[in-house]
This record gives structure tokens, sequence and C-alpha cells, in this order.
């Protein structure tokens, strides 16, 4: 049987927690920071825990990293 291969776009954007959930950096923080609210940039630090929902579509990308 071949390996499954891992989604190289996933694997760059993505990590995940031993508890197999997915970490990941909130959007919108590339370009146009003047416009963007001072509480909007200070909760978009660091990373972020997705949603159910978006976590099942990432895990379908990275089946080894479960």
């Amino acid at each position: 049987m071949p390996k499954m291969k891992t989604k190289s776009s996933a694997k760059k954007r993505f990590k995940m927690t031993a508890s197999g959930q997915v970490k990941a950096q909130p959007a919108g923080k590339r370009h146009g920071m003047i416009k963007r609210s001072n509480d909007f940039i200070r909760n978009a630090r660091g990373t972020m825990i997705l949603s159910d929902a978006d976590a099942k579509i990432v895990k379908i990308y990275m089946p080894y990293n479960r």
C-alpha cells in the first residue's frame, strides 16, 4: 500500500497539539494594519485553536498528524 501524502500547504500553516486539536495563526495581520483597530491586532497575536468544523478539514490534509 503506498503512503498517503500530506498537503504541503497544510503542514506549513498548521500544528497539532498533543490532545489532537489544531493550532493556527489568526488571519488578517499581513498588511493594512492602519485600518485595523488596536483590539483586533492585540487579539490576533500568537496562535489560536481552530473550531471543530475547520479542524476536521485540516486533519484530512494531514493524515499522519493524529
